[in-house]
């Protein structure tokens, strides 16, 4: 096996290391491209066009070869978006990667899904149909082979992972002697028994990844370095005892024969975050002719019992800290805040005109944030955006807040439908990252269907 990998090595080496990227190149990958797209496009193709050779041979029935032509294509993109937004063309860790098999089969069967639903509502198919079944079949194990050769060209173009080492003496000696016992593949660069100026040291080591070996250094870096690390590209790995079990990790992974849980500063993958994006357009399509008339009567509302204006803009903070103007129906006095600057919402409060509290109990103010969501500014789904004043608070008190930022903030939300306006903003930080991590159109679904059980509850 050792002299396969390395032949495999050799004859995937490159001679000279690569230049710079053509602008074209680096305009792509800012919108998801990668070379395992173009490879994994030519198996599949490959695969459509083998699988009806082995069948039929050159004479293929019922259509034209152009037909064929344009129904492998549109099958083929099929499987690559699903792929994409599947999360099978993110970087992966290099230390403590999850098995590829499993990932790649369950993305094709969704894939081969949506190829037989288009079979079973045209009458055009984009083959014949019980091609699908080899195209699972097939297609799962090529492409998952595509993914080792090319962690194999990774390794032979940039070397094994360079590793460093942070822990008590005694837990650091121990994973030294796993990983010159069980990975070769990894060489360790550098060792530390404290947190201090672990950056520097790092960098100064030229580390890619660095494996947390003790319970207690996990608080000294979070959120800095953790953050700056990843930045950098350079893996986290948090060892786990018995103790960290009781938590009911899931994704557990394994150096060396040592259970270790990936450390990630921002938690929804770019190909999660698009995906999130295009799901809650194609939503805001659908609900426009409900929703654009209630905006008109709620507004005219607001105009004969508050006056004007009818709409209220406020600085809030949003993606990746940037501050844009959230809109919403107007619902409290003018001037409301005069003379006791930003605070927060609480409920029955003072400044709320009191024709107006039934909109602010329905959250039938939040409407015109739609907008907000239509430019990209928010999310139908996610973090509740807070005010500047506010934000720097929270920030300098609470550890962590300023991850809250990593997607468009939400017109609801997880801390929404489990708070209240009076909720710390500790606790409300704790709802809003357990949904980042957890993402999922359905958690979106669910978090809107419960919105509404609140709303009609008036429970705020």
């Amino acid at each position: 096996m050792r002299e396969t990998q390395v032949r495999a090595r050799r004859w995937f080496s490159v001679s000279a290391p690569p230049g710079p990227e053509p602008v074209l190149l680096q305009h792509l990958r800012s919108y998801g491209f990668r070379w395992l797209q173009a490879a994994d496009a030519m198996v599949l193709i490959s695969v459509m066009v083998g699988i009806n050779l082995s069948r039929f041979g050159t004479h293929w029935p019922t259509y034209p070869l152009t037909h064929y032509a344009v129904g492998f294509a549109a099958a083929c993109t099929i499987h690559l978006v699903v792929y994409y937004f599947g999360g099978l063309y993110e970087p992966e860790n290099r230390l403590g990667h999850r098995p590829w098999l499993p990932r790649v089969v369950w993305a094709t069967l969704v894939a081969v899904l949506i190829d037989s639903l288009a079979a079973l509502t045209t009458d055009r198919y984009l083959m014949p149909r019980i091609n699908l079944i080899f195209l699972l079949i097939a297609a799962s194990l090529l492409l998952t082979l595509d993914r080792h050769l090319s962690r194999l060209i990774r390794v032979s173009r940039v070397g094994p992972p360079r590793v460093f080492l942070v822990g008590i003496p005694d837990d650091v000696n121990l994973a030294r002697a796993h990983l010159h016992d069980s990975d070769r593949t990894a060489v360790i660069v550098g060792e530390a028994t404290s947190t201090e100026q672990l950056a520097e040291r790092i960098e100064q080591a030229g580390a890619t990844d660095v494996l947390l070996l003790s319970s207690d250094t996990l608080s000294e870096l979070y959120p800095e370095p953790l953050t700056d690390l990843e930045h950098r590209g350079i893996g986290m790995l948090q060892r786990i005892g018995a103790q960290e079990t009781l938590l009911g990790l899931r994704e557990v992974r394994e150096v060396a024969g040592m259970p270790f849980v990936p450390l990630r500063a921002h938690t929804l993958l770019p190909s999660r975050a698009r995906l999130k994006r295009w799901t809650e357009v194609f939503e805001l399509l659908l609900a426009s002719p409900v929703v654009l008339p209630l905006v008109l009567l709620v507004s005219i509302y607001v105009r004969v019992v508050a006056g004007g204006p009818i709409l209220f803009r406020q600085d809030r903070v949003g993606l990746n800290g940037r501050v844009f103007k959230m809109v919403k129906l107007r619902t409290m006095y003018p001037n409301a805040e005069e003379g006791i600057g930003p605070v927060l919402a609480r409920k029955r409060d003072p400044r709320v005109i009191p024709a107006c509290q039934w909109l602010r109990d329905t959250r039938l103010d939040e409407l015109p944030q739609l907008w907000n969501v239509v430019k990209g500014e928010m999310s139908i789904v996610g973090p509740r955006p807070e005010r500047p004043e506010l934000t720097r608070r929270h920030v300098e008190l609470i550890p962590g807040y300023a991850r809250r930022h990593e997607i468009p903030p939400g017109i609801t939300g997880l801390a929404q439908i489990h708070g209240r306006y009076h909720t710390d903003p500790t606790f409300k930080l704790g709802h809003d990252l357990q949904y980042l991590v957890n993402w999922s159109p359905i958690l979106d679904f669910e978090i809107a269907l419960r919105t509404l059980w609140v709303v009609i509850a008036r429970r705020v």
